[in-house]
């Protein structure tokens, strides 16, 4: 007896084919995404983070010890900052989240005289790698426009490390995912 066009075996070959094509796009897509990030790590080996493909650093002189920027989209940038601390400090012992948030906020994103206004919207706790990081998150208004920046602080061996990405408000909704991929991304490694 001959197979019918209509056997079981015969339908199972286009599925297996719709099949195969799913998966290829699926696995296409999960790959597109980790390729939207490229990684950094310091000189030293001593942290490292996650930056936007597309992103090019920029070398400044008495300001951040990194710098990127976006090349399309110039305003929104990341940078790292690393200040000396008493190195008997912990970051539990600098405050509270919120407490390190608002001196975050008082101190360096709008000081008195500078202009700038700025909310800290949310600020939270997380361990990563044994050491305790403070994520915060800022609206930042400006004269001429509204800004949205995410931070993440972290104190080891005397020296406080505050990662910050930033954008104007229009584009938050756009990048707010990335950024937070980002900001998280931050890691002491020795």
């Amino acid at each position: 007896m001959l197979p019918s066009p209509f056997s079981s075996h015969s339908r199972r070959a286009p599925l297996t084919a719709l099949l195969a094509v799913l998966l290829a796009v699926v696995l296409s897509a999960c790959s597109a995404a980790a390729a939207g990030l490229n990684s950094y790590q310091s000189p030293d080996g001593r942290y490292a983070f996650l930056y936007p493909t597309g992103w090019t650093r920029v070398q400044v002189t008495d300001g951040p010890q990194v710098v990127f920027h976006d090349l399309i989209n110039a305003d929104e940038t990341l940078s790292l900052v690393v200040s000396d601390v008493n190195s008997t400090n912990s970051l539990e012992n600098l405050g509270s989240a919120v407490a390190v948030g608002e001196k975050l906020r008082r101190v360096v994103i709008a000081p008195e005289g500078s202009g700038r206004e700025a909310e800290l919207v949310e600020a939270s706790e997380r361990e990563d790698g044994g050491r305790t990081f403070y994520d915060l998150e800022y609206a930042v208004h400006l004269s001429d426009r509204d800004r949205h920046e995410l931070a993440t602080v972290v104190v080891d061996r005397g020296r406080l490390y505050t990662f910050a990405a930033s954008t104007n408000e229009a584009r938050w909704p756009r990048v707010e995912g990335l950024f937070h991929q980002v900001i998280s991304s931050f890691t002491l490694r020795i």
